[in-house]
């Protein structure tokens, strides 16, 4: 069974919408520039920069600033992010990195001599160096897993995964896309061999939520977390996770004043409070009440949920089809569409293809999509229209 074909339709998602158009109009992006490198970071939304503003400009005058405002806009985003995958607002805490999410999860996570942790080969590093730092502080075994050489190479490197989890599996730390060339992993079977032999199961959603449909009730993961700045469409620094049952009674990171029974009351805070508020909030870190970048995390997951995950795969499966057919048909790797979302994909280059002059190419061009080892990694988003791909088309077809 592919990755898609675990059936994604969003958390509380509806599947009877009207297809999106290109929505364009809501970026602030020059006409010229052919930007297909959402995985690298997002066009700040219209909206989204007006919020921060917006936001910004309150602490202008603090005497507009009420207690209740320390809470309120976070509390919202956890019931955003919670609709977004089908979560629990109780389980959503709030971070300024995916990284930060990282160590709360290794902190909280029991590793031992003598077990292991299952990674990707090439994961983002902001999911590897808590892990190396856990494993060799247990003297538990880093399992780095590899794809195949050659294809179906998302088909194998899943396979491989799924091997590599064994009886001494303490947690597996798994993609949901992997960042480089858009591998899918099936979190499904993932999360069902986790649970099998016991481990904990921790999903960096950083380069899918927001683009592709994932449902928590399905996956079932431990933790699920993404930084924001990217198909979340927030504001650089942000952050969100949700935290299942294992994290129930942990050790934040920090031990911040907001994450106490009683601290709405500013009058009595000198009442130190040894309970934790419900949830996940003790994890939340600390000044999680941001006046200026929470109203723009609002205002992005406003947007990406009225246009939904599913939604935006539907429209870039279009989009991209003729780029992808044409880049096969000029001898470039593309991986099977099951292993793949419409979102990010890699295509690897043939051997005679020398990258500093595409590199060159996709400058003079105005594209902007990243080279990341032998692929060309391409990620479009709602910003972009038939002209954009028709740009890529050009280069790729006369190379």
């Amino acid at each position: 069974m592919s990755a898609l074909a675990t059936g994604h339709e969003g958390g509380g998602g509806r599947v009877d919408a009207a297809p999106l158009a290109c929505q364009r109009e809501a970026f602030s992006i020059p006409a010229g520039v052919h930007y297909l490198n959402c995985a690298y970071i997002s066009p700040l939304p219209r909206a989204t920069e007006e919020a921060v503003i917006e936001g910004l400009r309150r602490k202008r005058l603090p005497t507009t600033i009420a207690a209740p405002d320390f809470f309120r806009d976070a509390e919202e985003a956890r019931r955003r992010f919670a609709r977004l995958l089908g979560g629990d607002a109780e389980r959503v805490a709030l971070f300024p990195s995916a990284s930060y999410a990282v160590a709360v999860c290794a902190r909280n996570l029991p590793l031992a001599r003598g077990q292991n942790v299952v990674l990707t080969h090439e994961q983002f590093p902001g999911n590897v160096y808590a892990w190396r730092r856990r494993a060799a502080e247990a003297g538990a075994e880093l399992r780095v897993v590899e794809p195949p050489a050659g294809p179906p190479r998302g088909e194998g490197w899943n396979a491989r995964l799924l091997e590599a989890i064994d009886g001494d599996t303490a947690l597996v730390s798994l993609p949901h896309v992997h960042w480089t060339d858009g591998t899918l992993f099936d979190l499904e079977a993932m999360g069902a061999r986790a649970r099998e032999v016991g481990a904990a199961l921790v999903v960096d959603a950083t380069q899918s939520a927001g683009a592709l449909p994932l449902d928590l009730a399905r996956v079932q993961p431990d933790a699920l977390l993404t930084a924001g700045y990217k198909w979340l469409l927030c504001p650089y620094s942000t952050a969100l996770a949700h935290l299942g049952p294992r994290f129930d009674g942990g050790v934040p990171l920090e031990e911040t004043w907001m994450g106490r029974e009683g601290s709405e009351d500013f009058q009595r805070l000198v009442d130190y409070r040894d309970e934790y508020l419900p949830g996940a909030r003790r994890y939340d870190v600390g000044e999680v009440a941001n006046f200026a970048l929470l109203p723009g995390v609002l205002a992005s997951l406003g947007l990406v949920l009225d246009w939904r995950p599913e939604r935006v795969q539907d429209y870039l499966r279009g989009l991209t089809a003729e780029l992808l057919a044409v880049a096969a048909g000029r001898g470039f790797g593309v991986e099977a569409e099951g292993w793949r979302g419409h979102h990010l994909f890699g295509i690897r280059m043939r051997a005679d293809v020398e990258l500093a002059s595409l590199k060159r190419r996709l400058d003079e061009a105005g594209i902007a999509a990243s080279l990341r080892g032998t692929a060309l990694r391409v990620s479009p988003y709602l910003y972009n229209d038939r002209g954009d791909l028709d740009a890529l088309t050009e280069v790729l077809a006369t190379t």
